[in-house]
C-alpha cells in the first residue's frame, strides 16, 4: 500500500510542479475545502493541475453516508483513501470497501459510485488524466 502511496504522492507533485515552477508542498491541515459543486455532501480542494484544462488531482473529504452516485468521466480516475473506510463498485465489478491506502483505478466511461461508510468521515485523492468532466447514470427502474 505505501509504494501507491508513493507513487500517487510522485504523480502530484510532477502534476504540481508542471503547473507552478516552484513547486508546492501543502499539509492536509492547510487544505481550503469548498463545497462540491456536483455532489451536496462533498468538500473538495484541487491540489494540483486544473481540471478544467488537463490532468488535476483533487482531495475529497466526506461526511459518514454521503453516496456519490453512478457516474463516469472521459478521463480516466485513479482514487486513494487517505481516511476512513469507502465503498468503491465499478460497472462489472462487485463492491470492495477501500480504507486507508486503498486504491482504485477506473477507466475512462467505466460506471462507478462510491460512499463513505465511516462515522468519522472520509478523506480521499482523486487524480484525472485529462480534462474533469462528469456524467451522472441513473439506472433503470425495476418492476
Amino acid at each position: 500500500m505505501k509504494i501507491w502511496l508513493a507513487l500517487f504522492a510522485a504523480v502530484a507533485l510532477i502534476q504540481a510542479q508542471s503547473a507552478s515552477p516552484g513547486g508546492v508542498a501543502r499539509p492536509l491541515s492547510d487544505v481550503k475545502f469548498e463545497p462540491d459543486s456536483d455532489v451536496k455532501c462533498l468538500l473538495s480542494a484541487v491540489e494540483s493541475g486544473d481540471p478544467d484544462k488537463g490532468p488535476s488531482t483533487i482531495i475529497l473529504k466526506a461526511p459518514a453516508n454521503c453516496l456519490v452516485p453512478w457516474h463516469y468521466h472521459t478521463a480516466g480516475e485513479e482514487l486513494i483513501v487517505v481516511q476512513g473506510n469507502v465503498k468503491t463498485e465499478m460497472d462489472g465489478m462487485s463492491a470492495h470497501v477501500l480504507g486507508p491506502g486503498g486504491f482504485a483505478g477506473m477507466p475512462s466511461k467505466v460506471k462507478h459510485q462510491f460512499a463513505c461508510q465511516s462515522s468519522a468521515g472520509c478523506v480521499m485523492f482523486v487524480s484525472f488524466d485529462r480534462k474533469y468532466d462528469i456524467f451522472w447514470f441513473k439506472p433503470a427502474k425495476t418492476k
